[in-house]
């Protein structure tokens, strides 16, 4: 009897691993495991079609009527309709069926347009043709046609047609380069790394004999995050397990480079695959506009059914008196005499509604998203707002939220690529307390100004390890190939090479060290190669890498050298080296470090410590325990990192430059005229943060910093520094409002809040007794009376707390985030408009954003013009709606009172038909996308006129 099964199934849930029901288990090539291994169990799995439509032929036609009939307006007008068929109304039920008819088809004409646009790029994409390895030989199917376990073969330019395991490259280290602009906009290479035991499976008779499987986690939308592993079986020794992780899939949507061809196994396919499952759409975000307009529809049909009632009760008021509703001309049938009363007034009742049904605008949201559609052109035609630099233009996705830019209270903004360039410049390096600056380079040598005494023996020694440190702690690729974009020539070569890394930061540290003499060359076979300052070759054999998170804020390599000696270097934010150091001249550098983070420069520390190789053993079995696991890997080897990264001796620390974009503090300053509070949420360090918002203009010179930072928490409580400042700032100046405060008045305090990440989480921390909305309620009122708050250390789900805070508050302000990362993704989907900078983290902040700019100053027009117009247009428009239709109504209301009350109509049938459709709103829909009350110039100049929208008669209707 075989008990694979039974083995199998205590094993994973009497053995702790229970939770392996939410794993899969891929066959490679379809190939079975061998006898005695795990028992084969086929998963089904969808094949590789993507669906991104929302409509089928068969349910188009009810699926979008039941979606257009949930508008309460539409719902409203259909109910009139049947009532028109039911009973004896004044009017042709085709008065109200036109319009409707026409609302409706309209409508349904555009999504569905929109849909079969949907269909045939579906159509495009799941014809397109893959190559399959089967028996041994290419095969070419459509990708429709690709299942889980499939092995696929990709070739360069090619874009992969699925999720893909790599197994095996046409380069002989098992690497390929790979780029993901079609994901998360990022157009620099990435590495990928093939399965150390399936590299050298090179030809399609070699991958076809490949026997293995692959275990791994159920889908996920996370583009970043993959936990799994290979069983990879031989002949006569048990299987060989290997992790897996984000570097061993490649993305169905990224495209290969700079590599020949691939082998990879199909692991999620079609709508599973991790693209597929990032096209769920975000929230829907309604403008304050549209809740309004939904208020005004129901005050509306308030007074249609005040209308229907006076007219009601007047009518049987009239008819009273004997014979007064008989007259001679119109005498009742027996049958009409001995109706119920209550039946004939409720039909008299549902008769008025049908006759002053007009009052409620049927095309009102027609053609206000028809305005809101046509006017978002105006920002992709701004010639103003296109960078030639990069050759970006702004970018609208999604026009619901236009006028929403004219009511913005509150901007969140990240710092680094959004008020800066995002374009590092090594500046200085400190190393045992003296400091590098390095200068041009003449023939070949690089100028070095030492501030500090050269250093001793001792000290040169430290010193040369500190440079190979930052040469061997990085992920960069070197690419010495003439195609590459925008090569960067090497300082002391002829040839083209360019370093490209994920991180600004790593390029700029390590060509600033090969200015200092020391150049890294390349990764090959697992070897990194560096040149030293006597031009010899060092190699120095990569053992692991613990790869960068942003909580630990840090990263380390583990080498040995050519004579054996096996080194740790880390690298990292100062908050997270200076505890973990045992050793080094602390203070020195620590002091350089503020110092130069008070300059504005982004700093790093650099540590390291020597191992013995049975200490590497023992780091060794630690990470691949931690690698292997399926449940829990990514705690496991955070564990296993904080016990490795410890007992480090300091060695120096580093200093670049990020410059603010150009224009950064006038539109600050412009913002600030116009009434909007800034708030930089950054992850950087207080005082580099700190020098930064003064170079931009949100500090100034007389503005009063308050701080909630860990730093004064240490010194006092929480509870006492909040109510501290609340006594500072509240009994200064009352609460500042949009309306009387521009963020620049000379008469009264200007106050600055910087608060940090660990300080925010003990104001949001929930607390036993209740009380931390206290804590959240005092923060809230300080930082209201602050012209300009600084937040920094911020993780990215604190930027969204913070945005959420604000946007929820009593006042519900109008809040726009602004970023240019994937870690200001969170706060640009939290707040009520979120805009993107197309910038050098990727676009991946432009995806998810409603607006995307290629600068920051382009924020300034956006919102002082583009947003000014939009909200004057957007109300005057709806406005004009509920007024053109009170004057049309209000004469048939009157004119009830000289027919007797009889439901007699004042106007023709096919005048109350074409009224709503076209005889007032074209006319209205034009003016709305033309109207300039003020000029461009004049906006741009005085952006005090920002402030008066609110409080004017065109804006005064939506009040918030």
């Amino acid at each position: 009897m075989d008990c694979t099964l039974v083995r199998t199934l205590v094993r994973r849930y009497c053995a702790g691993e229970e939770d392996w029901v939410d794993s899969r288990t891929v066959y490679v090539g379809h190939r079975e495991p061998p006898p005695g291994a795990e028992a084969y169990i086929p998963q089904r799995c969808p094949d590789n079609r993507i669906v991104s439509s929302k409509y089928t032929f068969w349910n188009f036609i009810p699926k979008n009527l039941f979606e257009q009939f949930r508008r309460i307006a539409n719902f409203y007008f259909l109910i009139i309709f049947l009532v028109q068929l039911i009973i004896d109304t004044p009017t042709s039920p085709v008065t109200s069926g036109l319009p409707l008819f026409f609302v409706i088809t309209v409508t349904a004409i555009k999504q569905g347009y929109e849909d079969w646009l949907r269909h045939k790029a579906d159509s495009a994409v799941n014809q397109c043709p893959v190559h399959f390895v089967q028996h041994g030989r290419l095969v070419r199917k459509q990708s429709r046609k690709l299942r889980v376990g499939d092995i696929v073969m990709v070739k360069e330019d090619e874009t992969f047609p699925c999720d893909l395991i790599f197994l095996s490259s046409s380069r002989v280290d098992g690497t390929c380069h790979v780029t993901t602009a079609s994901l998360d906009g990022e157009s620099s290479h990435k590495t990928h790394y093939a399965v150390q035991d399936t590299k050298g499976f090179r030809t399609e008779e070699d991958i076809d004999s490949l026997h293995a499987t692959i275990e791994c986690e159920q889908p996920q939308p996370d583009l970043y995050r993959f936990v799994g592993r290979i069983n990879v079986y031989s002949d006569l020794n048990d299987p060989v397990v290997r992790p897996l992780g984000s570097e061993n899939l490649l993305l169905r949507g990224a495209t290969l480079k700079n590599t020949e061809k691939i082998f990879g196994v199909a692991i999620y396919t079609g709508m599973e695959t991790k693209m597929a499952l990032n096209y769920q759409s975000k929230s829907q975000k309604r403008s304050a506009v549209e809740k309004s307009m939904n208020v005004f529809l129901i005050v509306y049909l308030c007074i249609l059914i005040s209308k229907a009632l006076i007219n009601t009760v007047m009518k049987y008021v009239w008819q009273s008196k004997p014979f007064q509703d008989e007259p001679w001309y119109n005498q009742k049938t027996e049958a009409e005499r001995q109706r119920n009363l209550l039946l004939r007034a409720f039909t008299d009742f549902l008769a008025f509604m049908v006759l002053f049904n007009y009052i409620i605008p049927v095309s009102m949201y027609v053609t206000v998203e028809m305005q809101k559609f046509l006017g978002s052109y105006f920002i992709t035609w701004d010639e103003e707002m296109f960078d030639e630099a990069t050759g970006e233009g702004p970018l609208v996705n999604t026009s619901d939220l236009n006028e929403e830019l004219g009511q913005v209270e509150y901007v969140f903004t990240d710092k680094t690529g959004t008020l800066t360039e995002n374009n590092m410049e090594f500046k200085e390096c400190c190393v045992e307390g003296h400091v590098y600056v390095p200068h041009a380079i003449c023939n070949g040598e690089a100028a070095i100004d030492m501030i500090d005494a050269s250093p001793g023996a001792g000290g040169r020694e430290r010193e040369e390890l500190f440079f190979r440190a930052i040469c061997l702690c990085h992920t960069i690729q070197v690419k010495d190939d003439d195609e590459v974009d925008g090569p960067r020539k090497s300082p002391d070569s002829g040839k083209r090479c360019a370093y490209i890394s994920s991180s600004p930061d790593e390029v700029a540290l390590v060509e600033g060290i090969q200015r200092l003499g020391f150049r890294y060359l390349r990764l090959k076979d697992n070897y990194m190669e560096l040149q030293n300052r006597d031009s010899d070759i060092e190699r120095f054999e990569l053992l692991e890498i613990l790869s960068f998170d942003s909580v630990r804020r840090r990263m380390s390599v583990i080498v040995r050298s050519a004579t054996g000696e096996i080194y740790l270097f880390c690298k990292g934010a100062d908050s997270s080296i200076f505890p973990r150091v045992i050793e080094g001249k602390v203070d020195q550098i620590r002091s350089r470090v503020e110092r130069n983070a008070v300059e504005g420069l982004r700093t790093l520390c650099v540590a390291y410590k020597r191992l013995i190789q049975e200490e590497y053993e023992g780091i060794y079995k630690l990470l691949q325990a931690a690698k292997v696991a399926l449940q829990d890997r990514e705690r496991k080897l955070a564990e296993a990192y904080e016990q490795i990264e410890k007992d480090l001796i300091l060695l120096g620390a580093t200093a670049v430059e990020d410059r603010l974009q150009e224009k950064a503090a006038d539109t600050v300053e412009a913002l600030q005229k116009a009434g909007v509070k800034v708030w930089v949420l950054t992850g950087d360090k207080v005082e580099t943060a700190a020098a930064a918002c003064y170079a931009c203009k949100l500090f100034r010179r007389n503005t009063q910093l308050l701080e909630v930072t860990t730093k004064r928490l240490e010194e006092q409580s929480l509870h006492d520094v909040l109510f501290e400042l609340s006594k500072t700032i509240l009994h200064c100046s009352a609460s500042l409002t949009r309306d009387n405060f521009s963020g620049l008045s000379a008469d009264m305090q200007d106050y600055g809040l910087i608060i940090d990440g660990a300080a925010l989480s003990l104001i949001m921390k929930p607390r036993e007794d209740g009380s931390s909305s206290n804590y959240r309620q005092l923060f809230l009122d300080i930082c209201r009376n602050c012209s300009a708050v600084l937040c920094c250390r911020m993780a990215p789900l604190q930027k969204a707390q913070i945005v959420k805070l604000i946007k929820f508050s009593k006042e519900h302000p109008i809040t726009l985030a602004i970023g240019d990362g994937a870690n200001d993704v969170s706060m640009i989907l939290e707040a009520h408009v979120g805009i993107g900078i197309i910038g050098k983290e990727g676009r991946q902040a432009a995806r998810n954003s409603d607006y995307a700019i290629p600068k920051f100053k382009h924020l300034k027009k956006m919102l002082l013009v583009h947003g000014h117009f939009y909200y004057i247009r957007i109300s005057e428009l709806v406005q004009y709606f509920f007024y053109k239709n009170v004057c049309f109504i209000f004469p048939q209301f009157l004119y009830q009172f000289f027919c007797g009350f009889s439901q007699q109509t004042l106007y023709d049938t096919a005048y109350l038909t074409l009224y709503n459709i076209s005889f007032t709103s074209l006319p209205i829909l034009l003016y709305s996308l033309m109207e300039q009350h003020v000029t461009m110039d004049t906006l741009k100049r005085d952006p005090a006129l920002y402030r008066c929208l609110g409080t004017g008669p065109s804006g005064r209707w939506c009040s918030r």
